[in-house]
């Protein structure tokens, strides 16, 4: 397992700051370092800190800085740090101005849960395998790089994956799914054992089971209330 991934937050609303403090607590794998509101306060924190956070959540909006000024900077001096944009600007050219430098996603405000939880499971999961592997196979740079080609030719709309299902979480979710007994396994412990709440695990799952992969069945516990499991499907 890796160390908790630290998570800088640079977000000048006090009350959207620990809106984004309470959504990272509640991914696995990530905590908050620190929450700043100024341009100045976050580099004279990077710039002193003896452990860099590996993520940096941030508002194009910052009251010190013009534009996308602290966003560049951050990019030259800090290389190692990503950046996840949180933010209410819409404008193709800041959106397209901070894909140019590098950013890992960009959210527009107000930010939805389960589209911040996947981000956050997709970035786990893309540092895992860079920090677990020495080299890569060409499936895996396509993993990382979102250019998910299955074969030389074309690939159909069938073919592709759905919106909100990640790769990479998809094959931890078969594992688990797979390592179950006979009896089937709930979105809640699966998610449990992946690292991703209730409700993205039965996603996944439902998913599965929409491409028959997966079965899913009513099960009665001791007090009579049905519960929903998933069986890997059997040809």
């Amino acid at each position: 397992m890796l160390e908790p991934i630290q998570v800088l937050i640079v977000e000048d609303d006090f009350r959207i700051a620990d809106i984004n403090r309470q959504f990272v607590s509640r991914v696995e794998g990530f905590v908050v370092a620190e929450t700043l509101k100024t341009g100045e306060d976050a580099l004279t924190y990077l710039r002193s800190a003896r452990n860099l956070p590996q993520l940096i959540l941030l508002d194009v909006y910052i009251p010190d800085v013009q534009g996308l000024n602290l966003f560049w900077t951050l990019r030259n001096e800090f290389t190692e740090i990503d950046v996840i944009m949180m933010t209410a600007a819409k404008e193709v050219e800041t959106i397209a101005e901070t894909l140019r430098g590098g950013i890992f996603d960009y959210i527009v405000k107000p930010v939805d849960f389960d589209r911040f939880e996947r981000t956050l499971v997709s970035f786990r999961n893309k540092k895992q395998l860079l920090t677990t592997k020495t080299e890569l196979k060409q499936e895996e740079i396509d993993l990382l790089t979102g250019l998910q080609i299955s074969s030389p030719t074309n690939v159909t709309d069938d073919e592709r994956l759905p919106k909100g299902i990640d790769q990479l979480t998809l094959e931890k979710i078969k594992v688990i799914l797979h390592e179950s007994d006979e009896s089937g396994i709930a979105a809640l412990d699966a998610g449990k054992k992946v690292g991703v709440s209730r409700s993205t695990a039965r996603r996944y799952l439902e998913y599965l089971v929409s491409i028959n992969e997966a079965d899913a069945q009513l099960k009665y516990g001791d007090i009579g209330r049905p519960e929903r499991k998933y069986i890997p499907w059997t040809k």
